[in-house]
């Protein structure tokens, strides 16, 4: 099975922590020349250093705010004039939790610009390049709850759907271009995302944070929560050839805790 990266190029966005972070570590380790944006330089600096380099490869980093689209643009535009990437990996911290009925009409405005807008700009940038290539990789770090809505997530939910509904799009027009746009649903993972989301609903329930984990982990099958290292193995194997004939998929990795088949 070939699932080298060897001399393709792979932007990953979000790369400074959890699941994005990863990610880069691992495609930097299958041999992929990594580029990593987001808008924390010093941690990209640090992380730079830190990824696996056989000395062939070339890793480099540009600073964007996912919430300033002409940023955003700008900083893709210059990458894509040098380079043509073969991977694109969209990851971005979800909005906040909110009751649907609460919720004011701008927060769907801002996450409708950080998660579609963004990936949008993203994807139709290096696409020109993907098919000069003949072969392209995006992958769109979402949530299972694409598949089912989850409580007090209104907005990431309705986002989250339209990302899925856009990625679909993508994919049936690409494809023929031996590009493939597929979905990545995380679960419960292990992250700085999720332990805030713990809280939040431990302040809002008035109990200890340990019981709403215990109460979390009791509906997934496997009775834990994942680590971002088990969402990054999956998005490595979509960005490798071996997956070539995947195409327009969301895939639930999620320890089993989504109830469809």
């Amino acid at each position: 099975m070939n699932i080298s990266l060897k001399e393709k190029n792979a932007i990953i966005c979000g790369s400074t922590q959890g699941i994005g972070l990863a990610t880069a570590l691992e495609l930097a380790s299958m041999g992929a020349n990594c580029l990593l944006i987001a808008r924390n330089e010093q941690r990209l600096k640090e992380i730079i250093n830190q990824l696996p380099n056989d000395l062939s490869q070339q890793h480099d980093y540009a600073v964007a705010d996912f919430t300033d689209l002409m940023a955003v643009n700008g900083v893709i535009q210059t990458i894509v004039q040098d380079t043509n990437i073969s991977i694109l990996v969209n990851n971005t911290g979800g909005p906040a939790p909110s009751e649907m009925s609460n919720t004011p009409f701008m927060a769907f405005e801002e996450a409708f610009k950080q998660h579609l807008l963004c990936n949008h700009i993203l994807a139709t940038a290096v696409l020109p390049g993907m098919k000069k290539l003949n072969y392209g990789r995006i992958i769109n770090v979402i949530s299972t709850s694409v598949k089912t809505p989850l409580p007090n997530l209104g907005v990431s939910n309705t986002i989250r759907a339209a990302v899925a509904s856009w990625a679909k799009s993508l994919s049936n027009e690409v494809g023929k271009y031996n590009i493939t746009v597929n979905n990545v649903l995380p679960g419960s993972i292990d992250t700085t995302r999720l332990h805030s989301l713990i809280q939040a609903s431990a302040t809002a329930q008035g109990t200890d944070v340990t019981e709403i984990q215990k109460e979390m982990t009791n509906i997934i099958p496997m009775r834990r929560f994942g680590s971002a290292a088990e969402i990054a193995n999956v998005i490595a194997f979509l960005a490798s050839p071996a997956a070539s004939y995947m195409n327009g998929v969301s895939i639930p990795v999620d320890g089993g805790r989504t109830p469809a088949i």
